[in-house]
């Protein structure tokens, strides 16, 4: 059973070796630095764009980008130490705000200790081997697989999840959880969750049969990257029906669990680079917050940050930024994001039913697209359009007597109406009454 608490979390992501500068840097900075309490410098910040979680990438000590712990234990010293750690857990919760870690129990980077043990002769049983070649996550030499067969590691994953959940964090996205078996997780999972019954665990999935990943495994959840590549593509492509399509999947899913959803994060070309018209944010963003899902907002994407990832050594690094000051050289359109983004989050907390709303189509075209979602008796009429022509909504014709405009691009004040129309590139929000 999900933790109650989940129902109502909207994360803001950070990745924080990126986020505070402390990689690529050189040199690197040192723990009497303690650069992790930056992070806890943007809490007020988070709290004003309306967030209630702060979902912190890798915080572990690390050999580079935070994805190759050498030490599961112990704080990254780029960022700090364990006094930094709690001190930024303190007070995001002092200020209501939820911590997401993110672990990485796949694998491991090539300084783990056990690893040099194995290397030097010793026992190998913790990873997996291949003939007498140690086998690695995806080709990356750096990244050695770990043995989930191994009791032992199996033990290991339960105490640092544990350890830590214990240190005030919430909850765990779990890295390259596609990669492990889910008998693995069904082991790992259930000696948490005795000892944290409230932890709330998310696994990276990418592609797959995500019903059956949750169920195998005991994920509460996982990443639900086919309604992240339908949302900028259908809108690129002025091809609704794809969402359409995406979103009658995301339905199933919703009917086992609740996907953790996104339009960005810190391993894809950021949402104002994805759009080929930047005027289009705002829709994905709609659409983000209007449908079922636990929603999680990239840091920066809020202000219309751009950045795009390249597959090549260090292509990360252009969505993976330093963060200066709150709006430090953020344009009008980024203000406007902004505000968009509160608009949009205080509608979604304001109706925490949306958790686990379903969509249905009720007008579909390529450039246009009307749905409901709903909960029970609760339900909101979403009006999108990226036409260069108005469309016009007569909501009887739509089975919707009359709806109060609640929100939209360039929307009047709240208004009770029975027909209207969706400015070229525009969208709209409605209440039926």
């Amino acid at each position: 059973m999900t933790a109650g608490w989940v129902e109502h979390v909207i994360w803001w992501q950070v990745y924080p070796l990126g986020f505070v500068g402390a990689f690529p840097a050189d040199p690197a900075p040192t723990a009497d630095q303690h650069r992790l309490r930056r992070v806890a410098d943007w809490l007020d910040y988070a709290v004003e764009l309306g967030a209630s979680g702060l979902a912190l990438g890798p915080v572990f000590a690390s050999q580079t980008h935070g994805y190759d712990t050498v030490d599961h234990y112990r704080i990254d010293p780029r960022l700090g130490d364990d006094a930094d750690f709690d001190y930024l857990v303190g007070e995001a919760h002092r200020r209501g705000l939820r911590v997401l870690l993110d672990g990485v129990f796949n694998h491991v980077g090539t300084d783990f200790p056990r690893y040099r043990e194995a290397v030097d002769g010793g026992d190998r049983s913790w990873f997996r081997v291949r003939g007498h070649e140690f086998a690695t996550f995806e080709g990356h030499g750096g990244l050695i697989a770990l043995n989930h067969r191994s009791a032992e590691v199996v033990d290991y994953t339960v105490d640092v999840m544990s350890h830590w959940l214990g240190r005030g964090a919430d909850g765990w996205r779990l890295d390259a959880a596609y990669a492990v078996s889910d008998a693995f997780w069904s082991q790992v999972l259930p000696q948490v969750r005795d000892r944290h019954p409230e932890a709330w665990f998310v696994g990276e999935v990418i592609h797959g049969d995500y019903e059956a990943r949750v169920r195998d495994s005991g994920f509460d959840s996982v990443t639900q990257y086919e309604l992240w590549k339908a949302i900028w593509s259908s809108i690129n492509d002025a091809n609704f029906h794809e969402l359409d399509w995406a979103l009658k999947r995301h339905n199933e899913f919703l009917d086992t669990f609740v996907p953790l959803t996104f339009i960005g994060n810190h391993d894809v070309t950021r949402i104002a680079s994805q759009l080929t018209n930047t005027d289009h944010v705002e829709h994905a963003l709609v659409i983000l917050l209007t449908t079922g899902g636990t929603p999680s907002v990239y840091a920066g994407d809020e202000v219309a940050y751009r950045g795009v990832k390249e597959e090549r050594f260090g292509g990360d690094d252009a969505v993976r930024p330093e963060f200066g000051a709150p709006f430090e050289g953020v344009g009008e359109h980024g203000h406007q994001v902004f505000r968009s983004h509160q608009h949009l989050i205080g509608l979604r907390r304001r109706h925490p039913w949306l958790h686990s709303a379903r969509t249905a189509p009720l007008a579909v075209t390529n450039t246009s697209y009307v749905y409901t979602t709903r909960c029970g008796d609760d339900a909101l009429v979403v009006a999108l359009n990226v036409g260069d022509e108005a469309v016009s909504l007569s909501l009887t014709d739509l089975g919707v007597q009359r709806a109060e405009v609640v929100a939209g691009s360039g929307a009047p004040p709240a208004e009770i109406v029975t027909e209207t129309s969706v400015a070229p590139h525009g969208w709209l929000i409605l209440a039926p009454r």
